[in-house]
């Protein structure tokens, strides 16, 4: 219901943005088609979602990839709770394993991380529900691999390939979910007996095996595009550990990959950077209505219900 509300009033408030200044040009027609040609899987996401009107409201004219990424990503958790599944990349879908919201709350795995928005978003109570549950971290990861992968086939077009020396964060979502996660199963690991024996029953353990095997695909390959990332290697490092390395063999039955590739040293341009938890956002005026899954409240970074 709370999730319902919140689309509600993004509901209201979407006529409002298709008619500001910066659509006025409607660039919607060929982000679509941008879509179509570059990014077929981001397209999948665009084809299922029954509210066509939801996903064209994150399309930002005033952005170079249009806010695809940002699109495909709200509207991957507008699907999951439509649906009570998560979509995967690739076609589809799990149910959504609910007997993880049992589990130990995410909130105590804050401390592991140094603090940054994507901590604050996910993992600090009063914030997303992703603090509280970790179906929705698990939701939140799943949005993010839909969200960079888009982000990269748009990179590789080269009519959106951000400035090879422009520094920007596309990578950082991914990292931070892929994070959470391995270091919330570390924990389970070594101390919360319940919880571990409920990330191993095969349900929720194929769950979790299916997401993180798609994230890892997503995230090395966007490994060979530089200043892709703001916080990306420090976060790929704690999940690179063996602690959390360890935690995961034991969940998805195999040696998870570390994406190594995504850990050398690129140039960045000597400039600010806004290293918010946006993954691919940047503020426009289609993007001024936050509210709904995966978001934090507001949706300053991408969070979730």
């Amino acid at each position: 219901m709370r999730r319902l509300l919140r689309f509600l009033c993004f509901a209201a408030a979407v006529p409002a943005a298709f008619s500001s200044p910066a659509v006025a040009t409607d660039c919607r027609p060929a982000a679509i088609e941008r879509l179509r040609t570059v990014a077929p899987e981001g397209l999948a996401v665009y084809q299922k979602i029954a509210d066509k009107k939801f996903f064209l409201g994150w399309i930002d004219c005033g952005e170079r990839q249009l806010g695809l990424p940002t699109a495909v990503h709200e509207s991957v958790h507008y699907i999951t709770a439509e649906t009570d599944a998560f979509p995967l990349l690739g076609g589809g879908t799990l149910k959504r394993p609910h007997e993880v919201s049992a589990f130990f709350a995410p909130s105590l795995i804050a401390a592991k991380f140094k603090p940054n928005d994507f901590v604050t978003t996910y993992l600090r109570p009063g914030s997303a529900s992703s603090s509280t549950d970790f179906l929705y971290l698990l939701d939140e990861l799943n949005a993010y691999t839909h969200d960079l992968n888009t982000a990269v086939a748009l990179s590789r077009a080269e009519a959106f390939a951000e400035p090879g020396d422009e520094q920007i964060d596309h990578r950082d979502g991914l990292a931070a979910l892929m994070a959470f996660v391995a270091l919330y199963a570390e924990r389970g690991a070594a101390s919360e007996p319940a919880t571990w024996q409920g990330l191993r029953q095969p349900h929720v353990a194929k769950t979790v095996s299916e997401l993180w095997g798609r994230a890892e695909t997503v995230m090395a390959s966007s490994c060979g595009i530089p200043n892709f990332g703001t916080e990306d290697k420090t976060l790929i490092r704690q999940f690179c550990q063996r602690g959390p390395q360890a935690a995961l063999h034991k969940i998805i039955g195999r040696a998870p990959v570390c994406p190594t590739a995504c850990l050398k040293e690129t140039p960045v341009a000597a400039r600010d950077v806004d290293t918010r938890p946006t993954g691919s956002v940047r503020a426009g005026p289609a993007a001024t209505a936050r509210p709904f899954f995966g978001r934090g409240i507001g949706r300053g970074p991408r969070s979730d219900q």
